[in-house]
C-alpha cells in the first residue's frame, strides 16, 4: 500500500515551521529530521522497513516558548494521523481515569477520519450527481411518463387506450429545469421530506480494569452494534443536499477497507505528542497520587517501545509510531523520569526562553501574528488599528519585564497584554465614530504602565 506521506526536505520543513514559530531552531531541526525519516523509511525495501525504528524526541523548555505550537503545526504539515495528549489526563491501571492505551485508540480514530475524508472526496463527483438526482425527484411534483391518462367513460376504443401523462422528453426537460434552479439556489428555502438514519447509543461509558473509558461505537457500520432507525424530517433543499451527498458517499465506500487502511496509516506514519510529561516525573513519596504518576510512566514504556493495543477498529501495533514528549521541567528534571522511559526518548531538545527580540517578532512576523489577528477582528466593525514600530517595541519590553518580575509564561504574556491594551477599542468598536486608532510608544505606556508598576495588585490582569 502506497502511503501519503510528506516528502519535504528537513530545510523545507523548518521553513514552514518558521512561518508560525519564532526561534527554537534546534527543536525545529529535530522534528524536521524525524518527519523526513518517516519518508525515508517508506522508500526502503519492505523487508528492511521493520528494522528502522523511530527516534522519539523529548522537548524541554518553559511554558509559552512554542512546544505546543510546534506540535500543532507539525500535525498540519505531516499529512499523517496525529494526536496531542496531556500526560496529566492519564492514571495508572487500577486508578480511576484514562489509561495510556487510549491515546493509541485516539490515533486510530483520527486515521479513520482522514481516510474516510479522502475516500469521500474520491467519490464526491458521483455522490453529488446521485444526491442531486434524488433531490430533483423530491422537489418535482408533476406527472411522469409512468403515469397514464385513461378515459373509462368513452366508447371509442382509440380514446380508451392508455396514454402517458407526459412525454419522456417533456419530463426530462422539467427535471433539467429543476436541477438548474436548485444549482442556482432559487429553491434553497423549499421544504422537502427526507429519510435520515439516526444511530442509537453512539457512546457508552464503561468501567473496566483500565478505568473509566468512553468507548465510541462505530455507528457508521451497517446497522451499527445497537442497530439504527430511520426517521422522516422536513428540511430545506439547502439543508438536504449535503445530507444526501454524505449518505450517497457512505453507500459507495467500503467501511471495512477504510478501517484497514486507517490502521496501516496509524501504525506506519502516526505521531503522538505527549505534553506535560514533566508532571508525571515528580518523585513518589510512597503514597497518594504520586504513585499513580510513576505508574503512568511504567504504562508508557510498552506503548513507546512497541506493543499491540486493541481498538474498536482492530488491533494496532505501536512499534513505528513516532512519540514526541514535551514538558517545562521547572520543578522536576528529565533525570526524574524512570530510566527506562528516558532511554525510549533518545533525542533531547532544549527550547530557549523567549527574549525581548523574540517577543517583538512574535507580535508581527508569524502568519497568525497577534497584531494581524486584532486587525482582522476590528476590521469587521469598520475600525482600523495601527501600531508604530516603537509601540511594538514597548509591548515586547513590558512583556519581558512582567515575565521577569512574576511568572514567566513566555509568549502567552503577549495575549494578556494585547487584550488589556485593546479592551476599550474592542468594546466600543461597533458604535464608535473613531474608525482609525493609532498606537505609539506613549499610548502603549499610558495604557499598560499602571499594571506593570503595580504587579502585586494587578497580578490577575497581566
Amino acid at each position: 500500500m502506497s502511503l501519503p506521506i510528506e516528502d519535504l526536505t528537513p530545510r523545507q520543513i523548518v521553513a514552514e515551521l518558521d512561518k508560525y514559530v519564532i526561534g527554537q531552531q534546534a527543536a525545529k531541526r529535530a522534528v524536521a529530521v524525524a518527519l523526513r525519516n518517516r519518508y525515508r523509511r517508506q522508500q526502503l525495501p519492505e523487508e528492511r522497513r521493520d528494522d528502522v525504528m523511530p527516534k522519539n524526541i523529548l522537548m524541554i523548555g518553559p511554558t509559552g516558548v512554542g512546544k505546543t505550537e510546534l506540535a500543532r503545526r507539525l500535525a498540519q504539515l505531516a499529512r499523517a494521523p496525529f494526536v496531542k495528549v496531556e500526560a496529566t489526563k492519564f492514571t495508572e491501571v487500577g486508578y480511576v481515569g484514562r489509561d495510556v492505551d487510549s491515546m493509541v485508540r485516539d490515533l486510530v480514530s483520527h486515521a479513520v477520519r482522514i481516510v474516510e475524508k479522502e475516500k469521500f472526496e474520491a467519490v464526491r463527483e458521483e455522490s453529488e450527481r446521485r444526491a442531486m438526482d434524488r433531490l430533483v425527484d423530491m422537489v418535482y411534483d408533476g406527472p411522469t411518463p409512468w403515469q397514464t391518462n385513461f378515459n373509462y367513460f368513452s366508447d371509442d376504443a382509440a380514446e380508451t387506450e392508455a396514454k402517458p401523462a407526459i412525454s419522456a422528453e417533456d419530463y426530462q426537460a422539467a427535471q433539467a429545469s429543476l436541477r438548474a434552479q436548485i444549482l442556482a439556489g432559487e429553491l434553497d428555502s423549499q421544504l422537502v421530506e427526507i429519510d435520515v438514519e439516526e444511530a442509537n447509543n453512539p457512546f457508552v461509558q464503561v468501567f473496566s480494569a483500565q478505568g473509566i473509558e468512553e468507548m465510541g461505537i462505530d455507528t457508521s457500520a451497517p446497522g451499527g452494534p445497537f442497530g439504527s432507525r430511520r426517521s422522516t424530517r422536513r428540511v430545506t433543499v439547502q439543508e438536504a443536499h449535503p445530507m444526501l451527498v454524505e449518505e450517497e458517499s457512505k453507500k459507495m465506500v467500503d467501511r471495512s477497507s477504510i478501517n484497514r487502511e486507517a490502521i496501516v496509516r496509524a501504525e506506519q506514519t502516526g505521531i503522538i505528542f505527549i505534553d506535560e510529561i514533566d508532571k508525571v516525573a515528580i518523585k513518589s513519596s510512597g503514597a497518594g497520587p504520586d504513585v499513580s504518576r510513576e505508574g503512568v510512566q511504567r504504562d508508557l514504556l510498552p506503548i513507546i517501545e512497541g506493543s499491540t493495543v486493541q481498538s474498536k477498529f482492530g488491533p494496532i501495533k505501536t512499534d513505528h509510531i513516532l512519540f514526541i514528549a514535551a514538558g517545562a521541567f521547572h520543578i522536576a528534571k528529565p533525570s526524574d523520569l524512570i530510566p527506562e522511559l528516558q532511554g525510549r526518548l533518545p533525542i533531547r531538545v532544549e527550547l530557549e526562553s523567549l527574549t525581548r527580540g523574540d517577543l517583538r517578532r512574535i507580535l508581527q512576523e508569524p502568519k497568525n501574528a497577534l497584531v494581524g489577528q486584532y486587525f482582522d477582528l476590528l476590521k469587521v466593525d469598520g475600525v482600523e488599528i495601527e501600531f508604530t514600530s516603537d509601540a511594538l517595541d514597548e509591548i515586547a519590553e513590558l512583556a519581558e519585564a512582567v515575565n521577569e518580575k512574576i511568572e514567566d509564561i513566555g509568549a502567552r504574556r503577549l495575549h494578556t497584554m494585547m487584550e488589556r491594551l485593546l479592551e476599550e477599542a474592542l468594546y466600543e468598536a461597533p458604535e464608535t465614530e473613531q474608525k482609525h486608532i493609532r498606537f505609539n510608544r506613549e499610548s502603549v505606556r499610558a495604557k499598560l504602565d499602571p499594571f506593570v508598576r503595580n504587579l502585586e495588585t494587578s497580578r490577575n490582569v497581566l
